[in-house]
């Protein structure tokens, strides 16, 4: 079975041959292969070298997916941030003929509130409580404009999206779950629902403690609720009998862990994901953030470790 094949039976929620693995973000990629994405900067110092640097990057995430054994492979690191939508296009088709359809191509799309930056914070809590008709607009603005990109990519191969505004702190959501009902929830449903009449697959990401909002989270319908993170006290074992009959889960072995915990512990927290992610399928194993800068390269490893000794059903 491929590895996209095993992404599509977990995100619909089926049990595949074996618990597919994937990694929004892979950030030691000098430690384990001794080169990197072409930055931004790298970018602009000759725009000329497009083409090379499309291949490039779409070499090194085939071979990151291929190393670890990904399911998946975020397209959102294929070009940088910024770079015009047509080479994006035309850097999907080049990943596609690498990856001879392997893995399950996603990219970012999200328009929804998220935790505002400490400088806009002030601004936005105001504005909530004085312009709230204008934020509702604004709203629906990014939403026909993120769908309107959506189409032109899924047109392009991409396959699903991750949705990645963070919308909570570790002690509970910026906003109350009255606000977020609506200020978020309705942008959201549409945002997925817009989606999915695409074909698209739909993973929704946020960190911190999302138990005070997880039920509208569930309502808005995406295929997969990502991150799931311990850090906050959430506790993937609750979460699958509340709603693992309704939604795939992505995540939850403990990133600080990873950073700076003990091997005993780092196996302990795969291992409660892992028993309590997997029974009945519609889990995909994964950290509950990203492999990052700072993260020790045999953490990982320990990681990897226990998926393969462990991925069976």
């Amino acid at each position: 079975m491929k590895p996209r094949d095993r992404a599509i039976i977990a995100l619909e929620g089926k049990q595949p041959d074996i618990v597919p693995h994937f990694e929004i973000e892979m950030q030691l990629t000098e430690e384990y292969f001794g080169k990197h994405l072409v930055t931004r900067e790298e970018w602009d110092s000759d725009p000329s070298k497009a083409n090379e640097y499309i291949k490039k990057n779409a070499e090194l995430l085939t071979q990151i997916a291929d190393t670890f054994n990904y399911c998946i492979i975020f397209c959102h690191f294929l070009v940088p941030r910024g770079v015009n939508l047509d080479i994006f296009i035309d850097a999907i088709k080049v990943l596609k003929e690498i990856d001879e359809g392997k893995r399950l191509l996603v990219d970012y799309g999200d328009s929804t509130l998220a935790i505002p930056t400490g400088e806009n914070m002030e601004r936005l809590a105001y504005e909530l409580a004085d312009k709230p008709d204008e934020i509702k607009a604004e709203q629906e603005m990014a939403l026909d404009k993120t769908l309107e990109r959506g189409r032109k990519v899924v047109e392009a191969g991409i396959e699903g999206y991750i949705m990645g505004s963070d919308y909570c702190f570790n002690d509970g959501p910026f906003l109350s779950p009255t606000m977020f009902s609506e200020f978020v929830t309705p942008y959201l449903t549409k945002l997925i629902k817009g989606y999915r009449d695409m074909g698209a697959y739909t993973i929704k990401h946020t960190d911190g403690d999302i138990m005070p909002i997880l039920d509208q989270l569930i309502e808005a319908n995406p295929h997969a609720l990502h991150s799931l993170d311990p850090m906050a006290g959430v506790d993937i074992k609750a979460i699958k009998k509340l709603y693992g009959n309704k939604v795939c889960l992505i995540g939850n072995v403990n990133c600080a862990l990873m950073q700076t915990g003990s091997e005993e512990e780092i196996l302990e927290s795969c291992r409660y994901a892992m028993e309590n992610g997997k029974p009945g399928g519609g889990y995909i194993f994964s950290t509950s953030n990203v492999i990052f800068k700072g993260m020790p390269k045999k953490s990982y490893d320990l990681m990897l470790d226990y998926y393969q000794k462990n991925n069976g059903y």
